[in-house]
């Protein structure tokens, strides 16, 4: 189990930042930015166990690699998400039941009926910019800008977002960072996470 902490970033305009043109951005990059493509298919039963439970289940591919994560709803509060989470390499496309009972999701996967009325409930797939920062201080954190959309059947949501994850050192610092780039950029601090903007959509599409 690690503490995720991160701070989400909503991009309030259509077109793609171009964030090469920040000089002082480029000049904190420990290597170069890596583009990657995710697709990620999150599970819940019809009657939403686990989003009511208080914890979140994804299944992602990137490239050929699987990954199976338990997120906790956790807390978000002006941009700031901090969550517990439990992410495990996968050899394909099938849960890992023996890890997801090492996680806060054990008693509704170790519960058949729960478990077996589990059903992929939304997508969300997207294009990520990954930049590795190091500030001055030493702190660490993982930028992601993120472009894509969310489905849940017949409908979809856009995803335009920048995350910036905590990897070493203070909180604080990447708060500093976060309102840098809000006054370079056009940003808003966002509460809303992708499962919660998925959970959202599926809502709606039912109706």
């Amino acid at each position: 189990m690690s503490l995720e902490q991160e701070i989400k970033l909503q991009v309030s305009q259509d077109e793609s930042l171009d964030l090469e043109k920040l000089d002082w951005l480029m000049a904190m990059l420990e290597q170069p930015g890596q583009r990657i493509h995710l697709l990620s298919t999150y599970f819940d039963t019809p009657a939403r166990d686990l989003q009511q439970f208080g914890a979140g289940l994804r299944l992602r591919q990137i490239g050929e690699q699987w990954l199976q994560t338990v997120k906790c709803t956790g807390k978000a509060e002006n941009g700031l998400h901090q969550r517990n989470e439990w992410e495990h390499p996968l050899a394909g496309p099938e849960f890992d039941t023996a890890l997801l009972k090492q996680t806060e999701l054990a008693p509704l996967v170790e519960d058949t009926a729960v478990w077996n009325a589990l059903t992929p409930l939304f997508t969300t797939e997207f294009e990520r910019l990954v930049l590795p920062l190091r500030l001055e201080d030493g702190t660490r954190v993982e930028m992601a800008y993120d472009r894509g959309q969310v489905r849940a059947g017949k409908r979809q949501a856009p995803i335009h977002e920048i995350e910036l994850e905590l990897k070493q050192g203070e909180i604080k610092k990447v708060q500093q960072l976060a309102d840098r780039l809000k006054a370079a950029l056009p940003l808003q601090y966002s509460d809303i996470s992708k499962a919660a903007q998925g959970y959202k959509l599926s809502q709606a599409f039912e109706k």
